[in-house]
């Protein structure tokens, strides 16, 4: 099959669609909301998100890797992302109808409410990223394949820039100066008493997501079909490829010892990326614009660490690059919790400022890092899987990468509520990591015998 620029950039632009979720809903703006001035409570919310993120990542675990073998089955990809694209956008329109709690009463329907759309958000974004993933070596020869994904990332992360310039800009203000960070009143005629900029998060990723996925069902060719079954039937047979899938990556020492290391890493940078803002938020007392212009910084760094770690993938290995990224996530993270609101290097006093300083400037070494750890190691599963499991192969991917993935943030409660300090709870993410890089030198060392 012939592949033109435009099919590619049809699978660019998918990343560019997505990156809202994750930069507005999951990590910037919205968490840090519902969090805090949504519950009012901090270490409630911080909890309540934490049970949502359990909740999806649940689901995910073990619906993901069926789905993917069905479509390995029928060969179609795009009729599985269109679905779950119509998830993500209303998950993400309903997000609007989340107005801070007054402080009497449970509220309970209305933060049921809230955490079911923000369960929609993430399930629609992550199931149909296991689909277009899978598309991936139909677009390029393998020794491409660490550039275009490292450039889908670095073209993620721009997305996700400029989508937060406009909630900054245009529609987030403060609501002791009723103006955004332009100096203007916001648009539509938000009310920044009712937090209608920040509640605009929601509809404004659905919106973006539904015009620029587009390109990716106009432009990028579909696998062709391959057989014609019932769901059922797909679905039984999706199951036991699954159970032989499964089977197969414990007798391949290498690969199993790798989905096991991804586990293992991404478990500390999903804890690493949920509870990053809500963190300086406490520490420094920052409001919706500190901590976006805070994202804009680590978005910035993000693109740069995207494409620069494309193309050490394509001259260095992946594995290499990995480690790499896993090395500097645990410095970093270690750094950044060594920042209190007049303290660094966890004993050197200095002023408040310094301290931002020193928190923006490690926090964008983390945003550099993150990209070519995540298209590393989605680069890595395409080499060492053959065309027609590649599916269910990043179905098996993705419930290795959720089916834990509860399991950071509920370490990092469980131990702030045991040492009543955020600092030491958020701590447990470095442990992840740690064990993520040494499994991931044994994959590497059994794969190097064979």
């Amino acid at each position: 099959m012939t592949v033109s620029r435009r099919d590619i950039f049809g699978w660019l632009m998918f990343d560019w669609a997505t990156q809202p979720v994750f930069t507005l809903v999951t990590t910037f703006i919205f968490a840090p909301y519902f969090a805090g001035r949504f519950m009012e409570d901090g270490v409630a919310g911080q909890a309540y998100w934490g049970y949502a993120t359990a909740t999806a990542g649940i689901l995910i675990a073990i619906l993901s890797p069926v789905l993917g073998s069905i479509a390995d089955i029928t060969g179609r990809r795009k009729p599985w992302i269109a679905s779950f694209s119509a998830l993500l956008i209303v998950g993400a329109s309903l997000l609007w109808f989340s107005a801070p709690l007054a402080p009497q009463g449970s509220h309970t329907t209305a933060i049921l409410l809230v955490l079911a759309a923000y369960v929609l958000v993430t399930i629609g974004a992550e199931f149909a990223t296991v689909f277009t993933n899978a598309m991936m070596p139909d677009l390029v020869p393998p020794e491409r394949l660490g550039r275009l994904s490292g450039t889908g990332w670095a073209i993620g992360y721009a997305g996700g820039l400029v989508s937060l310039i406009i909630m900054l800009g245009f529609l987030v203000a403060s609501p002791e100066t009723g103006t955004t960070l332009l100096g203007m009143v916001p648009l539509f005629g938000l009310d920044p008493a009712a937090a209608e900029g920040t509640r605009a998060t929601g509809p404004l990723t659905a919106l973006w997501y539904l015009v620029f996925v587009l390109p990716l069902f106009l432009f990028t060719p579909d696998s062709a079909k391959r057989q014609s079954i019932s769901f059922a039937k797909a679905a039984r047979q999706g199951i036991v490829d699954l159970i032989t899938r499964i089977k197969q990556a414990q007798q391949d020492k290498p690969l199993f010892l790798f989905l096991l290391a991804h586990m293992l890493y991404v478990d500390g940078l999903i804890a690493l990326f949920a509870f990053g803002g809500i963190y300086a938020q406490s520490v420094f007392g920052w409001d919706t614009t500190r901590l976006g212009l805070f994202g804009i910084f680590l978005t910035i760094t993000g693109v740069a660490g995207a494409l620069i770690g494309g193309r050490l993938n394509d001259r260095l290995g992946s594995i290499a690059v990995i480690k790499g990224s896993i090395i500097i996530l645990i410095v970093a993270s270690i750094a950044i919790l060594s920042v209190e609101q007049s303290v660094i290097l966890y004993v050197v006093p200095v002023s408040t400022s310094i301290a931002e300083l020193s928190y923006y400037l490690i926090g964008g070494v983390i945003g550099a890092a993150a990209g070519p750890l995540q298209s590393a190691s989605r680069t890595y599963l395409a080499e060492i899987t053959q065309p027609h499991e590649r599916t269910g192969a990043y179905g098996l991917y993705a419930m290795v990468g959720k089916v834990t993935s509860f399991s950071g943030p509920l370490a990092v409660g469980i131990l702030t509520a045991l040492s009543q300090s955020q600092r030491i709870g958020i701590s447990a993410l470095i442990v992840f990591l740690l064990a993520g890089f040494v499994v991931l030198g044994l994959a590497a060392r059994s794969r190097a015998q064979m």
